[in-house]
């Protein structure tokens, strides 16, 4: 039977149908192969043995648009560069997390040798102590807690959760139950589980991150996660090399944010970033084109402009395999570029004050430096009298990290680097062992018997413990009404040692934070545990060392001389051989070195921090409330953080001198005498003074019982006076009387009226809401207490430059408040004009002709009584002079505009500690000399410190 069956098999195979029924029956093969390896719906997958293939929709980013000056400067744009993105593609199991925690490492070793990063918004990095560190605090802290700890509130947490530290976090992470980061002593026993092993701090730090920006995406399986932008083409090619070892990463093409001159303008144009998730969930609400790897505007106008400035999506169909890898992919809606916006800043003015600001705050730093080691600041000193210790300018050499304390560590460090790490160590070693005995001793010091030097030392111990990275004592927990407690840090009655142990008795101390081998233990062995773990950190702590390294500096155990060398050998100086050898042989001091440094601005006021090192100008339009320059001095290079540099912007947040701070907009303020145009006006309106009317200044103002206010000039005195005469003057005097006159009610001194009245002139000038600038700003604070003092420019008065600068504007046009504006045009992609902006009026003022005649001709007479305005430019003003602190110098401001008979601009300047309001005033000088071309700007930039001219004639 089988031997027929054969037979007629072999006949069928002869016959002429074979080949016909052959073929249909491969084609049939392939067609069902490939429905099998193709999806129809989106999302659906269709797997066999040979290949995956996915079908899905992918959007195309939308060309953000660009800014410009207005004279069309280009100032921010777009350049063409490769990210770095990823998938999770891995199967779950045993072995998923070891996988994808490789695949990451891999990709960053690739990025980190070729000098790249990851970009991932998270918030713990790595400290310059090897630290893990938050990069956020306060309620943006707790927000991140919840978010890592998976709740919706942060009421919702528990304590420990509310109150982890950093290595907590990253511990969570790292948990085998988590993303398993590290590796098993015995692959066969899950016990033996190392936490981190195998990688360094920073290594864990990035996986970490990976890993969590892909966990925002898990329910959308196949969406990619952007861990890297803005690649170098080096670390492209080694990703490509390797991509068959690399499963779910791939390269694409995209657009990244450029800036021309940053440090200039990021204060105005800020940066762009990583949309957050908080970000993705707010613009999500009204645009569903945001996606978790989107680009927004972060700070400036980048932030407050997205809608203008972002693009439209398009919209592709890519077919990719199993490996995340791009197979094909079509192209089904075009994507649009955004709209271009043209500033009303000009970028040569811009530019120009932000360096004649260095150049006169540098002048003011320089004379106030003095080859002493210690200033002793008296309530009988002047504040104008204050000096800057030649010791603490080199302090601040290290303390403000210009220069590398890693780098004098290092087997390659100059011999002058390692001897004074040589003497580092051995100082450090000595301030351990007498802090270890005191803290053993069994009648230590109290707080205030202790040197100022262990008084430093031992508050800082206080401090890191209670720091959110440390989190030891609890502050949450202290009690600030225990007596104890005020004893410590009010009183300082009560050593360290017995504050420590009240701490642990009152259960103020977080002992899961103590490593502790037993669950329950004495107030000993907490207190052991205290001061061994706060002795091992504190000795790789940089802060900590940086208080060593003052006192060794105060104690001759390293010189001034050698830190001027370190500046050298570590490159962060251009100065000849013949001047380093001149210092190395002693024949130039290193107090005329240094000196000579900030003179030449080869260190600059920014990099020491010292006060003054800060200020700001505002120049407007007053004709039509365009800002012509918003300056903030220092300031910072946004390309820098528009790509993730994340070691970059702890060392802004660390910067003594604040960078990040806008100035400009976002510091306050009181405004000195520059607020005597609004008290003349309040004087006048109210009636309680007239044009004519005059007032005596004996130099004391004693009306109010118990108070006694003296006027700059005292124990001089200005004699009778008319309110033109006291602003041409300044005359404190006249204005008290002027407050205490608004107060008077009904033959009593009533304040709460005093205030209400003056608050309507300051409302009407716009002191009283923000200026209308499209950036970030602060809100101002009218005076709320003490309408006398108030009166002079004091109080609890609080307003940002550019307030200052629409109060002025609108002195000088005559009663146009403005809401200032620093967009002038917006274009569509086209190029057509979409949006003509102008400045919006929020008020006008109505005063007589004469009134305002007066008003700017006093402002002109505080002008001509200064010498040092040598031009024939017709400038009006108003100087200010505004205590803060009583042991700080005073913030130096200076409000004005020109042509006085024909008002065509305003310039309002503020230094911060800038001593004396001449100094700022010399600022607006400048300034008016570079617009108007009285001067060559060749002549007025000149990279040097300029010396203030101490101006005699009228204060403040």
């Amino acid at each position: 039977m089988f031997e027929h069956f054969k037979e007629e098999f072999i006949s069928f195979l002869k016959s002429r149908m074979v080949l016909p029924i052959i073929f249909f029956m491969i084609v049939g093969i392939v067609l069902v192969a490939r429905i099998f390896h193709l999806q129809i719906i989106k999302g659906e997958e269709y797997v066999n043995n040979y290949e995956l293939k996915i079908i899905r929709e992918k959007s195309i980013d939308g060309i953000r648009g660009n800014i410009y000056d207005r004279n069309g400067y280009l100032l921010a744009y777009n350049v063409l560069s490769y990210d770095v993105n990823m998938e999770d593609v891995f199967e779950s199991g045993k072995s998923k997390n070891m996988k994808l925690n490789k695949t990451i490492y891999d990709v960053y070793n690739i990025l980190r040798k070729n000098g790249d990063d990851f970009n991932t918004d998270f918030k713990i990095y790595v400290n310059e102590n090897d630290e893990y560190a938050f990069n956020v605090e306060g309620t943006q802290l707790q927000r991140f807690l919840a978010d890592i700890y998976g709740y919706k509130k942060t009421t919702e947490m528990t304590y420990e959760q509310k109150n982890s530290t950093p290595e907590d976090v990253i511990d969570y992470f790292c948990d085998r139950k988590k993303y398993a980061i590290g590796y098993y002593e015995n692959p066969n026993d899950k016990n033996t589980f190392v936490v981190g092993g195998g990688y360094t701090k920073e290594e864990i730090v990035k996986i970490v991150s990976v890993r969590y920006a892909l966990s925002l995406k898990g329910y959308q399986k196949y969406m990619g996660t952007t861990i890297a932008s803005g690649i170098s083409e080096k670390s492209v090619t080694s990703i490509l090399e390797h991509e068959d070892t690399l499963p779910g990463v791939t390269i694409n093409q995209k657009s990244v944010r450029k800036y021309n001159d940053p440090l200039y303008f990021s204060q105005i144009i800020g940066y762009t970033g990583m949309i957050s998730q908080e970000e993705y969930d707010q613009y999500s609400q009204y645009d569903d084109d945001y996606t978790l790897n989107d680009y927004v505007g972060k700070t400036g106008i980048e932030y407050s402009q997205e809608a203008y400035l972002k693009g439209i999506k398009g919209k592709e169909t890519v077919y990719v395999d199993v490996v995340g890898k791009v197979l094909d992919s079509t192209k089904t809606k075009e994507e649009k570029t955004g709209n271009d916006i043209y500033l009303s800043v000009d970028r040569d003015l811009q530019i120009a004050i932000y360096d004649l600001l260095e150049q006169r705050i540098a002048g003011i730093l320089v004379s106030k430096i003095d080859n002493i080691k210690e200033f002793t600041m008296t309530e009988n000193t002047k504040q104008s009298d204050i000096k800057i210790p030649i010791d603490d300018v080199y302090f601040q050499l290290i303390n403000n990290n210009v220069i590398n304390l890693n780098h004098i560590s290092e087997p390659y460090a100059s011999e002058t680097e390692k001897a004074v790490y040589e003497s580092f160590l051995q100082r450090q070693d000595a301030v351990f062992e007498e802090l270890n005995r005191e803290l053993y001793e069994d009648n230590p010091k109290a707080y205030k018997n202790l040197s100022k030097e262990y008084q430093v030392y031992q508050s800082f111990i206080v401090n890191y413990l209670m720091s959110e990275n440390v989190k030891i004592l609890d502050k949450d927990l202290i009690d600030t009404e225990d007596e104890m407690y005020k004893a410590w840090s009010i009183d300082e009655t009560i050593s360290l040692k017995d504050y420590l142990t009240y701490c642990i008795n009152m259960n103020w101390v977080n002992v899961n934070n103590l490593n502790l081998n037993r669950k329950y233990s004495d107030t000993q062995e907490i207190y052991d545990a205290i001061i061994n773990i706060t002795f091992e950190k504190l000795r790789n702590n940089k802060d900590f060392s940086k208080k060593i390294y003052k006192y060794m500096i105060s104690g001759n155990y390293i010189s001034g001389r050698q830190l001027c060398i370190i500046l050298y050998d570590q490159n962060i100086i251009d100065v000849s051989e013949s001047e380093i050898s001149a210092l190395k042989n002693g024949r130039i001091s290193a107090y005329a070195f240094m000196t000579g440094l900030i003179k030449d601005l080869k260190i600059t006021p920014a990099q020491l921090a010292l006060e003054p090192c800060s200020g700001s100008c505002v120049v407007t339009d007053v004709t039509n409330g365009d800002v012509l320059a918003l300056v903030s001095y220092p300031s910072y290079d946004n390309n820098r953080l528009a790509n993730s540099d994340n070691n970059y912007l702890a060392a802004l947040n660390n910067d003594y001198s604040r960078p990040l701070w806008n100035y400009a907009t976002q510091y306050r303020s009181a405004p000195g005498s520059t607020f005597k145009i609004v008290s003349s006006v309040a004087g006048l309106e109210e009636n309680v003074i007239d044009m004519n009317s005059t007032i005596q200044c004996t130099g004391v103002f004693d009306k109010l019982k118990g108070t006694t206010h003296l006027c700059w000039i005292s124990p001089g005195a200005h004699g009778n006076l008319t309110v033109q005469k006291a602003i041409a003057h300044s005359c404190n005097c006249f204005f008290y009387e002027v407050g205490y006159r608004l107060s008077n009610d009904g033959g009593y001194y009533n304040p709460e009226l005093g205030i209400e009245r003056m608050y309507k002139y300051a409302d009407m000038f716009g002191l009283s809401e923000k200026s209308g600038v499209e950036i970030a700003e602060s809100e101002p604070n009218v005076s709320d207490d003490l309408p006398v003092a108030s009166m002079i420019g004091q109080g609890t008065h609080a307003y940002t430059t550019v307030g200052l600068s629409r109060y002025v504007t609108a002195v000088a046009n005559r009663g146009t408040v403005y809401n200032l504006t620093l967009i002038d045009k917006i274009y569509d992609s086209k190029g057509d004009l979409y949006i003509d902006n102008s400045a919006e009026v929020r008020n006008f003022i109505t005063l007589d002709n004469s009134e305002w005649n007066m008003l700017q001709k006093g402002m002109r007479e505080v002008i001509e009584s200064k010498a040092y305005f040598d031009y024939d430019l017709e400038v009006a003003g108003k100087t200010g002079t505004a205590q803060e602190a009583w042991n700080e110098a005073c913030h130096a401001l200076f409000i004005s505009f020109a042509p006085y008979s024909n008002p065509e601009i305003s310039v309002t300047v503020r230094i911060m500690n800038g001593y004396d309001s001449n100094n700022a005033a010399q600022v607006a000088k400048d300034v008016y000399a570079y617009y108007y071309g009285i001067k060559d700007s060749a002549e007025l930039i000149n990279g040097e410190a300029v010396t203030p001219i101490n101006n005699g004639a009228a204060g403040d």
